[in-house]
């Protein structure tokens, strides 16, 4: 009798391995569900820097999410142009250059959040000389206001593409319209001549 029921319990545990087996091959459930392993999917976001705009806009799903002001790399020190990606992203980093240390804080020059690119040493980050954003001033990095710098680090993740254009181009022109002079040459072309004719 021990022998018929062990018998049983064997050959039911080889059925349930096999619809296992089969169920995983297939891909198939039966009353059960494994929990996936597929990633849901990820929202494509890139950010668009125009170094002579001095801006920098966050595009997602094709969409136009939001524009920041920025500081760029100053003329000795330059900020790079291309397609990056970010690599890294440090809330309250502390700021290391030879000899010199600088903890979180106020005095940081990195200011409250590092977004770091796969180029060595380049980033976007805050500031702690507010006064320089809209300006060619950094030694390259992309800086932001600090409340602006917390709010972008919030809408970015590891693997996003940063685009920073150094002329003006197709891609800058549609995320961020025509500039000033742009529009203003524009309106004059535009103006009726006048005639110089004797109004006496």
């Amino acid at each position: 009798m021990n022998l018929r029921k062990q018998s049983r319990t064997t050959a039911a545990l080889e059925a349930g391995c096999l619809l296992l087996l089969f169920c995983s091959l297939t891909q198939k459930s039966f009353g059960f569900q494994a929990s996936s392993t597929s990633t849901p999917p990820r929202h494509s976001r890139t950010v668009v820097v125009s170094i002579p705009d001095r801006k920098l806009a966050v595009i997602s799903d094709g969409k136009l999410r939001r524009v920041f002001a920025v500081s760029v790399g100053a003329a000795e020190s330059p900020s790079p142009t291309g397609t990056f990606q970010i690599t890294n992203r440090i809330a309250n980093p502390t700021y290391y250059h030879p000899g010199v240390v600088v903890p979180a804080g106020l005095n940081n020059p990195l200011g409250p959040r590092w977004i770091g690119l796969n180029k060595k040493s380049y980033g976007i980050h805050g500031t702690n000389l507010p006064h320089s954003i809209g300006k060619a001033a950094s030694h390259g990095c992309i800086r932001l206001r600090n409340s602006d710098v917390v709010a972008l680090y919030s809408m970015l993740s590891v693997g996003d593409v940063v685009e920073i254009h150094g002329e003006r181009d197709a891609t800058t022109q549609r995320t961020f319209g025509r500039t000033s002079v742009e529009q203003a040459t524009t309106k004059v072309a535009a103006a009726p001549a006048i005639n110089n004719r004797d109004r006496s």
